[in-house]
């Protein structure tokens, strides 16, 4: 169960203080064995913030970052490899970064989907989830939230294209591709490629911070973590 707030904690990044608010209201009584099973969630929802999910706001949090970079999508390749060979190198290059700019900018706004993930969470779910694989958190969160995510990211994205200048980068993109003679003119929706994208990389850091807890003892940096995980290697 820790470790779906684990995960939680970790793609709720930039707003703490409000995911703390809403852990201090679950009962305090849902434990196992006599283990403050909402004090683990809190501590390991800030650890996931602090090590995973935080990157991806960062600049090139998602440019610089193999496991979770935007690439583009097949349609797009062509057009990527099309300006290339007239010379516009830099502009390709550019197109992909600030994809990847406005999907840092959208993670931002992740946080009161978690919000509510963790207040409908209940006690069996988060006891399952405690004793499930090394994904299960990951797993609960990615359902629990994946259609709310969307239609917070969905604008967000869009919105995002517009402040890191996504928007004219690949409107100048697609009309100097589309002027190439004899080619396929492109016309991608890239809103809602990049915010599938950017969901996806969540999950990936997600799912990053909730394998180490489960399977790397020395991750458990203090006493309650150390039993609520505990629970789980004794199963």
């Amino acid at each position: 169960m820790k470790k779906i707030l684990i995960i939680m904690a970790a793609v709720s990044l930039s707003s703490c203080a409000e995911m703390q608010q809403v852990l201090n209201q679950l009962p305090q009584t849902q434990g196992i064995g006599g283990v403050d099973i909402s004090g683990g969630l809190k501590e390991a929802l800030n650890n996931g913030i602090s090590k995973q999910v935080t990157k991806l706001t960062t600049t090139d949090g998602f440019y610089k970052n193999a496991a979770v970079k935007i690439l583009l999508p097949e349609e797009l390749r062509k057009v990527d490899a099309g300006l290339r060979k007239i010379g516009m190198s830099s502009l390709a290059d550019e197109g992909l970064k600030v994809l990847n700019r406005a999907a840092e900018d959208a993670v931002k706004e992740a946080t009161p989907i978690f919000v509510d993930a963790v207040r409908n969470m209940s006690f069996m779910d988060a006891k399952s989830i405690l004793m499930g694989n090394e994904s299960s958190a990951t797993n609960y969160l990615q359902n629990s939230t994946s259609n709310a995510l969307y239609g917070k990211f969905s604008p967000v994205i869009k919105n995002s294209f517009t402040k890191v200048g996504a928007d004219k980068v690949w409107a100048n993109i697609i009309t100097k591709y589309n002027s190439i003679p004899l080619i396929t003119k492109v016309n991608p929706d890239l809103t809602d490629y990049v915010t599938n994208q950017a969901m996806n990389g969540v999950f990936k850091m997600v799912a990053v911070e909730e394998k180490n807890i489960r399977t790397n003892i020395t991750s458990r940096t203090s006493l309650l973590l150390q039993k609520v995980f505990a629970m789980q290697d004794k199963r």
